[in-house]
């Protein structure tokens, strides 16, 4: 077996021992890296985006835990932050398939160079894709306007020719979600499989406070919106 982690370096400052909810059907641990490149409201992992009052994991640590595991664990969801922002992700997903490990990447679809090279060299078996909203309303929610949105819609087509099995999720906020929205959201993920509308918890540490969820029946109105040019609509956590 090779080891890649002692000539790479990934920012790591969480890690979720077992997680039944991260992938699907699967057990799994879930690696939380640090920073991003968006500041959304709603995010309940600030100090992972700030990088503030977090304990950093060594790469040495990470494995050693997973090696202990491996007859309880068959997977490994790489979370953030935004993933594709570390350098050295590739050698460092290469080293959980060479122990046997699924890899479920989360992502935003901002970097699509790096997203293309983990699916091409089939380093990564499912990729979840957050969509933040339309188009035009990524500005208001992902704090900057400097979105790159040639690099979304760019992974958005790519994840939709399949070669990986994949998932787009919205995370419904209220004030910043509405029919139009949705009906936009449509139009540019028309014919993809999956997408989840989820549901906004206040875990108490977003960036921002004082949000409010979407009720379930304004939820399932956008589910119907969106079911037209959609397969697959669920809402998930309602």
């Amino acid at each position: 077996m090779l080891y890649f982690y002692y000539n790479s370096y990934m920012k790591i400052f969480g890690l979720e021992k077992v997680s039944l909810v991260d992938f699907d059907g699967h057990i799994c641990a879930t690696i939380f890296t640090g920073g991003c490149n968006f500041r959304c409201p709603f995010c309940h992992n600030s100090d992972l985006v700030n990088i503030k009052h977090v304990e950093e994991y060594s790469e040495k640590e990470i494995f050693e835990y997973l090696d202990k595991r491996k007859n309880m664990l068959d997977s490994v969801c790489v979370s953030g932050g935004e993933p594709t922002l570390q350098p050295d992700l590739p050698e460092f997903i290469a080293e959980l398939k060479a122990r046997g490990f699924l890899v479920k990447l989360d992502s935003n679809g901002t970097n699509f160079k790096m997203l293309k090279k983990l699916i091409d060299e089939k380093l990564i078996d499912y990729v979840a894709m957050d969509i933040k909203n339309s188009l035009e309303g990524y500005p208001a929610i992902v704090g900057t306007q400097n979105v790159n949105y040639e690099n979304i819609k760019k992974s958005v087509a790519l994840l939709k020719e399949n070669k990986v099995p994949y998932e787009f999720r919205t995370t419904l906020v209220k004030g910043f979600h509405n029919e139009k929205n949705m009906e936009e959201i449509a139009s540019y993920l028309a014919g993809s499989e999956k997408l989840y509308l989820q549901k906004f918890v206040d875990s108490g540490n977003c960036i921002e406070g004082n949000l409010a969820e979407i009720d379930i029946l304004t939820a399932q109105k956008f589910q119907k919106i969106l079911q037209k040019k959609i397969k697959h609509v669920s809402l998930r956590g309602y």
